[in-house]
């Protein structure tokens, strides 16, 4: 899945309708969107925040893994998130991954699940426990919030198991991301990738790439074209568009502003879960003026029938 080339990972967003089911159609809009637009090199399923994955029961996140599978339809691998503070449960849907055709699996660092942050040894024990018993590959995920917040020397020690082949880092600490990118990506314990906001000083450090949601990964697709052609220039005016977007509108959350701006697009993924809001009217409408700003509106906009 890595070729010494930069590496794009894109989530689908996930589509709900009025019963808060996943409407499969519009489901199946995401996939094509993130195959074909954003030409992602590996695609997220059930995997990150920004899937509203957390809100959905074990069998809906079966449902949406088998779904994204089966769209995807082998034109890129498929990473299936399997995040669990159970290593069991993780486990359980990992083998359900597998046999759908997944290609490796993505975990968050979980917090302890009877409170407090986890020391290095509860990581170690996790992971172990998840490595030794799936062939897959294992993507972690580093995301402090909603998972434990993972110290650059526990990191480190994390990269090391056999099975981690990869690490996705939500931190936009650079002194930390440079750090690791040396003794972790660098060194070969495993390929290391950042998101939108570091993307840009991640190639240039010698990082794998970045994971990013729908739409944003459609800019982060050119800006890594443009860094591999050589042109800087370019490369540096669209990193500039993740300095606003999605910073401006953050206050109502990453998912409802990706939603907004697909729904811009005219690739709609529909509503935030409730009760988490969408953007207001006037915040939209900012949001859609920037949008018109940014390269996104350099691109065939998709001509799909709903």
């Amino acid at each position: 899945m890595h070729n010494n080339v930069p590496d794009l990972i894109v989530p689908p967003l996930t589509p709900f309708d009025a019963q808060l089911r996943i409407d499969e159609t519009l489901l199946q809009h995401q996939v094509n969107y993130v195959v074909e637009q954003c030409d992602a090199t590996l695609v997220i399923a059930a995997g990150v925040e920004a899937q509203e994955y957390s809100c959905l029961t074990l069998e809906q996140r079966k449902w949406l893994i088998a779904k994204t599978i089966e769209f995807v339809d082998g034109r890129r691998p498929v990473v299936a998130g399997i995040s669990h503070p159970s290593f069991k449960v993780a486990l359980e849907l990992a083998d359900y991954a597998g046999a759908q055709g997944a290609q490796a699996v993505q975990i968050l660092a979980p917090l302890r699940p009877f409170g407090g942050a986890p020391a290095t040894g509860d990581l170690v024990n996790y992971f172990t426990h998840i490595t030794r018993e799936t062939s897959l590959p294992v993507m972690l995920y580093l995301n402090a919030g909603p998972g434990a917040d993972v110290s650059l020397e526990a990191t480190i020690e994390l990269a090391r198991l056999d099975g981690i082949h990869y690490i996705k880092e939500s931190s936009r600490d650079l002194s930390r991301v440079s750090r690791l990118i040396q003794q972790i990506d660098k060194a070969g314990l495993a390929h290391y990738y950042t998101t939108m906001q570091m993307l840009l000083i991640t190639l240039e450090l010698g990082g794998s790439g970045a994971t990013m949601p729908p739409p944003a990964a459609a800019l982060g697709r050119k800006l890594i074209n443009a860094w591999q052609q050589g042109d800087m220039a370019l490369a540096r005016h669209l990193q500039s568009q993740f300095a606003l977007f999605p910073a401006q509108w953050m206050k109502y959350g990453l998912t409802p502003v990706m939603k907004a701006a697909m729904q811009w697009l005219g690739v709609t993924a529909g509503e935030p879960y409730p009760p988490y809001a969408s953007l207001s009217a006037q915040d939209r409408e900012v949001l859609e003026n920037y949008l018109r700003t940014t390269d996104l509106t350099h691109q065939e906009r998709p001509h799909v029938k709903y």
